[in-house]
């Protein structure tokens, strides 16, 4: 009896000594410091980049992995499972750029850090040193707030170029290369800022002065030393492979992308060729000619394409949307055209289906998601199957929903888009193997392109190309992305039968966030999809 008693005691202590499960709020707390934490430490204002500061971070890693390990979120309801991977893939986006990238270490343009327009992403495209001056959130004139805040930006530039200088060791010849031209520029931005805040404090115009000129003398040293730059630029496969898997979370390999882009390349061109065979005795496409064409066709196409979305109840159009596009349709170039504006300028309703950029961006602002994980951008461009793959995807659903029925020739349009991306995925993929440079890859993207539009003499193909090189996945994410949106459309089709609702689909599919498809696939089906 007594044994017995002592064995009660025995396991009542063990029962009130043990911790607690963890909970979704301990995952939130841990999100929080977490976002805290990956950001560099910095030196009087300037982050801090140095090997010292980055291998000390680094080190930190394993704690953090950690912690993550402990909450274990099996018990949980979907979503909030959904959001525990989503902190884990952060914390190996985090692990592949102190392994694998190492920008700070590789990347001259890491360091651009002014920026003049928007992106259309939730956070600017590749990897950036922290403390960007966004200057498209300024308006002119500057109040005296905002001058203070734009001053302090720029303040950093300088002392931020000098160290780079220290900071930047790797032996990448096209990263360097092509680093220089973005870098250049930062100084062109910088010039045209000048006469905006002509009028402001003469402090404000000499810290633009300084970052000008401490960009000017950045840019000229990294020319010098590109020359002196032989080595390979791109990841490699087997890194790439641990990239998809462990950060994009992409069921795929490098080898599976490459059969896909090859596919969707190969389907592109023959659809076209179909379409032109169908079209072959209508009359070409006519680009806009000047700016109050440009005006009036652009706002047409914005009120037709909202309609069509209402109308044929394609998904909720709510009131933002359309304030949403029409701010974003620019002015009128003259001047010769690069590849999308060739695309715009024969059918401006074509690219607004690629604006559902836009239409995310403003939800985000809107109805923000309810979990502090996805109200705001995920770092490392992790959203991108998500935002690059559902606004290439949007054109050609678009297309079979019946948008450009009276316009058959804008449906040559769609599979000239889709071409591009797929080339120039491929660009991406060559380039991280190591098999292709940024020249070649920018070839084989403008001679797979139809009709000439993508051109070699152009700034399109090869800014491009640069971006994926400085961000694996990128490039591919467009067409992978539009892939897996196309499976989880169609397995939603299965699962609701004669009850299945593109619009509900739709409400689904944008109140889950700006998440990677692999994880909107668990959440809206069930299923899980690995490699």
């Amino acid at each position: 009896m007594l044994l017995t008693r002592l064995a009660v005691v025995i396991a009542l202590t063990f029962v009130s000594t043990s911790p607690a499960p963890a909970t979704y709020e301990d995952l939130l707390a841990l999100f929080k410091e977490w976002r805290a934490f990956q950001e560099p430490a910095a030196r009087n204002g300037v982050p801090d980049y140095s090997a010292a500061a980055m291998s000390a971070q680094h080190g930190q890693l394993d704690a953090w992995r950690s912690r993550l390990k402990a909450i274990d979120p099996a018990a949980w309801a979907i979503p909030q499972q959904v959001d525990w991977h989503l902190v884990r893939a952060e914390m190996s986006g985090f692990d592949f750029d102190h392994r694998v990238l190492r920008p700070w270490a590789n990347n001259p343009a890491f360091y651009v850090t002014v920026f003049q327009g928007q992106s259309d992403q939730p956070a600017r495209e590749g990897p950036h040193a922290s403390g960007a001056v966004e200057l498209w959130t300024y308006t002119f004139p500057l109040t005296p707030e905002r001058a203070t805040d734009l001053e302090r930006g720029l303040r950093v530039i300088p002392a931020l170029l000098q160290a780079a200088r220290t900071n930047l060791i790797g032996t990448g010849r096209d990263l360097w290369r092509y680093g220089a031209s973005s870098v250049r520029e930062q100084s062109a931005v910088l010039e045209r800022l000048l006469p905006r805040i002509a009028g402001a404090s003469p402090s404000l115009v000499a810290a633009a002065r300084e970052a000008k000129e401490a960009t000017d003398s950045f840019a000229a040293w990294v020319e010098s030393e590109a020359a002196g730059k032989t080595g390979p630029s791109g990841v490699g496969v087997e890194n790439y492979d641990w990239y998809l898997e462990h950060v994009q979370l992409v069921p795929y390999t490098w080898r599976d992308e490459v059969t896909l882009m090859e596919r969707e390349l190969a389907r592109a061109h023959a659809l076209l060729t179909l379409e032109e065979q169908r079209n072959a005795k209508l009359p070409a496409q006519t680009p806009l000619a000047n700016a109050d064409e440009h005006q009036r066709q652009m706002q047409a196409a914005i009120t037709s394409y909202i309609e069509f979305l209402r109308s044929r109840d394609v998904m909720a159009v709510r009131d933002y949307m359309d304030p949403a596009l029409r701010a974003r349709v620019g002015r009128f170039n003259p001047g010769r055209r690069e590849f999308f504006t060739e695309v715009d300028y024969r059918d401006p309703m074509v690219m607004r289906t690629h604006g559902y950029h836009w239409f995310d961006l403003a939800r985000m602002q809107h109805e923000p998601h309810p979990s502090p994980v996805r109200r705001g951008p995920l770092l490392y461009n992790i959203f991108v199957t998500r935002t690059e793959g559902h606004a290439t995807g949007w054109e050609e659903m678009m297309l079979q929903a019946g948008m450009f029925d009276d316009r058959p020739r804008s449906r040559e349009l769609i599979y000239i888009l889709l071409a591009q991306r797929a080339a120039r995925a491929l660009g991406d993929l060559r380039m991280h193997a190591n098999q292709a440079t940024l020249e070649q890859a920018a070839e084989f993207a403008s001679t797979h392109t139809p009709r000439d539009w993508l051109r070699l003499d152009g700034q399109l193909v090869r800014a491009e190309q640069h971006l994926y090189l400085q961000q694996p996945g990128y490039g591919t994410s467009y067409v992978i992305g539009k892939i897996q949106i196309e499976g989880l459309l169609a397995a939603r089709r299965r699962e609701r039968g004669d009850g299945f609702s593109l619009r509900l689909f739709m409400d689904e599919f944008d109140a889950a966030g700006l998440i990677p498809v692999s994880l909107l696939h668990w959440e809206l089906t069930g299923e899980r999809v690995r490699r």
